[in-house]
Formats: C-alpha cells, sequence, structure tokens
C-alpha cells in the first residue's frame, strides 16, 4: 500500500481535496484533528504544553487555542518549541494509523508535512495550491480572523512555491479550474502505482 501525503498552505483548500478522496473509498488522517486530539488526551503532553506555555493554556480541559495562537503565530521559537511537543506524538499516530489501513493507498493530510520532516516516509506527496488572496479571503471567513493574523501564520510556513516544487502532484484550487478530475487523475495514476 501507498502512503500519500496531501499538504498545502493555510486556505489552499486541503480539506476540500482530502474530501473527495474519501468519497473515492480512501482513508485519510487528518493530522490537524489528530494533534488537536492529543493535545486533549495525552496527560504528558499536557503538562510539557502548560509549562511551556503557562496554566492559561488550559480552560476546563480545553486546550485554550487562542490564548496559544496568539502566542506562537507572533514568535518563530515559540512556535518550534510547540511543534517539537506536538509532532511526534501526532507522527507516531499517523505511523500507526497508516499501518492499519487497507487500501491502494492511503493519504496523511498535514500543512506541515516538510516543515515536520515527515514527507520522507511518504510514497509521494501532493500539493493543493490557491493564490494568496484567495487563501487569505477564505481563512477571514472560515475563522472569522483578521487579515493580518493568517498573513503572520502564512509566514511560518515554507512558501507556497517552493512547496509545491516538491511534491509530486498538484492540485490547483483558484476556484477556476475544476477540483474532481484534477483529483480523479491523481487517484488513476495512484491505483494504477499501487
Amino acid at each position: 500500500m501507498l502512503k500519500v501525503g496531501l499538504t498545502g498552505g493555510i486556505g489552499s483548500g486541503k480539506s476540500t481535496v482530502a474530501a473527495i478522496f474519501k468519497l473515492l473509498g480512501i482513508p485519510v488522517f487528518d493530522a490537524d484533528v489528530a494533534a488537536k486530539w492529543i493535545m486533549e488526551h495525552d496527560e504528558a503532553l499536557i503538562d510539557s504544553i502548560k509549562k511551556g506555555f503557562g496554566e492559561e493554556s488550559y480552560t476546563d480541559n480545553k486546550l485554550n487555542r487562542k490564548y496559544i495562537a496568539d502566542i506562537v503565530f507572533k514568535d518563530k521559537y515559540q512556535l518550534e518549541v510547540l511543534n517539537s511537543l506536538t509532532h511526534p506524538a501526532t507522527i507516531k499516530a499517523a505511523d500507526d494509523w497508516m499501518q492499519q489501513q487497507n487500501a491502494p493507498y492511503c493519504i496523511k493530510e498535514a500543512a506541515l508535512l516538510f516543515e515536520a520532516g515527515t514527507a520522507g516516509n511518504l510514497d509521494y506527496v501532493i500539493g493543493v495550491q490557491a493564490p494568496d488572496a484567495l487563501r487569505i479571503h477564505r481563512v477571514m471567513q472560515r475563522d472569522n480572523a483578521t487579515r493580518q493574523d493568517i498573513i503572520a501564520r502564512m509566514d511560518k510556513q515554507i512558501d507556497q512555491t517552493i512547496k509545491m516544487k516538491l511534491c509530486d502532484f498538484v492540485i490547483i484550487n483558484n476556484e477556476q479550474e475544476l477540483i474532481i478530475p484534477q483529483v480523479l487523475e491523481i487517484h488513476r495514476k495512484l491505483v494504477v502505482s499501487g
């Protein structure tokens, strides 16, 4: 079975593309969802986050996402600290999950595949690309976030042009080109390769 990554910058449309693959019967691991779950259920990780970022990191046993985001997206070092705490547990969860799948291929959806250094463990990587202005608009609508906050998050990720050059396949999600035919073409190639 092939192990495939799905990545792209914030607001690129990874989740939309992942949903199409799921409709095709392909198992998809959402690293962001897994990381959020782990950050609220792994006692050792919770303790480490509280030590690193303060007791305010959690409210009523739930991660205080706004508090954490306000810290890490304004300070690259603090973001690296948070990633160093959460990435190992999330990577292990993804690896364990992939071992249990029984399909021609499975997908690990993660915004930070290259940044976390996990792309090397995958057979292929699919990138989702969208114009920056559209990405900002999408995230402003989705997260009720300010343009400034979104740009700060974008600045913490690898430049989209570089990221797409590192990918084996690229899906253009600019609201002009149809996504489904692009996904179907990649799906066909992966089924044949697997």
